[in-house]
């Protein structure tokens, strides 16, 4: 018998369709276990314990969300349990997801976040194989750490390591783990590792006997306990072309963190005025003792100008991560250290396989 605890948040997944609006209902949620039990010929192995902290859209979703979700998880006590199960709504799951991986670094279980692309009563709907999958994940003992199982639509079952998954594309319900690279192919209830991250835990391998997690993978040095205390002043930036520094505001805010295009750049030109240019705005951040972080970037030898004028400015470039793990991250560091050092340490340090 595998004890489940199964933390419902609302979400598409936990929402019912009536009358052309989409919202959270609350009978949505157990209508999940109801389906799970209706196709798992296995099901009377699986107890599940249920909680509902939350039920909102998770587009609604602010920082101090996170706190009152692992305030609940931790009050279960979840070595008690199996594996954990959390339904999310699609909209910030990466972030979540994220937020989850670096909190719970160290967790000894696995933790699931589970989704939908439609409410379940729609055919098209991924929810009730996402949450299978999940299923399964915890009956096989396939690793502890935080995933996130999905299927795109018309494609195979992926399963994503939590610190590295990106947001939705754009017009699309997909999801994709950074650079493509997702953790795990899942079908016919076999779990195939594509890219393995193994978490070893005071020099000893944290994934169960029993999983199929490769020897040949990242080591993730476990990190003291952290306060769930997400900061909620640090202002992230996206890039376009127009866009206007003067515009921004930077009372209460102790840190900016700048997305980059696709080649890890963004404008360094004072061609079109100071206001078009991060160089300046750097610069101002700098006269107002706000560090200024870039993301994401690939670390290598060559680098554009633009990059290099960046750095040299003064800006501190956050290697290797997606910008979703760098904003969440970012948010953790400041919220649990003031010391530069100890956040630059913390930022820097692989903390739950997401530097890929």
């Amino acid at each position: 018998m595998k004890n489940i605890l199964v933390v419902f948040t609302g979400g598409t997944i936990g929402s019912t369709a009536l009358a052309g609006t989409i919202d959270a209902a609350d009978t949505a949620p157990f209508k999940l276990i109801d389906l799970f039990q209706q196709y798992d010929k296995n099901y009377q192995q699986i107890r599940f314990s249920t909680i509902e902290p939350l039920q909102l859209l998770s587009e609604n979703l602010v920082p101090c969300v996170w706190q009152t979700l692992i305030t609940a998880i931790e009050a279960q006590q979840p070595e008690h349990y199996d594996g954990i199960i959390i339904t999310h709504g699609t909209d910030t799951l990466a972030y979540t997801a994220a937020a989850l991986s670096f909190y719970f670094n160290a967790i000894k279980i696995p933790l699931l976040l589970v989704s939908s692309d439609y409410p379940l009563d729609n055919p098209k709907a991924n929810g009730l194989d996402n949450f299978m999958c999940a299923v399964e994940f915890i009956r096989q003992k396939i690793q502890v750490g935080v995933f996130v199982p999905y299927r795109n639509q018309q494609q195979a079952l992926q399963v994503h390591k939590g610190s590295r998954l990106t947001c939705s594309l754009q017009l699309s319900g997909d999801f994709f783990s950074v650079q493509g690279k997702s953790f795990m192919h899942y079908e016919n209830r076999i779990f195939s590792q594509l890219n393995p991250v193994i978490k070893l835990i005071s020099g000893k391998d944290s994934s169960f006997s029993e999983g199929e997690a490769s020897k040949e993978a990242t080591t993730v040095t476990e990190n003291p306990q952290l306060k769930a205390c997400f900061s909620e002043r640090i202002l992230m930036i996206k890039p376009y072309p127009g866009l206007n520094y003067h515009h921004f505001n930077l009372e209460n805010v102790d840190a900016v963190l700048h997305d980059l295009y696709h080649s890890g750049t963004a404008c360094a030109s004072m061609q079109w005025g100071k206001n078009y240019s991060l160089l300046e705005f750097i610069k101002r951040c700098g006269e107002q003792k706000i560090k200024v972080y870039l993301a994401p970037a690939i670390k290598s030898a060559d680098a554009y100008q633009s990059t290099r004028a960046l750095i040299e400015q003064g800006a501190e470039m956050i290697w290797n991560m997606s910008i979703e793990a760098a904003y969440v991250k970012l948010m953790l560091a400041y919220g649990n250290f003031t010391d530069e050092q100890q956040i630059m340490a913390f930022i820097n340090e692989d903390i739950a396989g997401e530097h890929v």
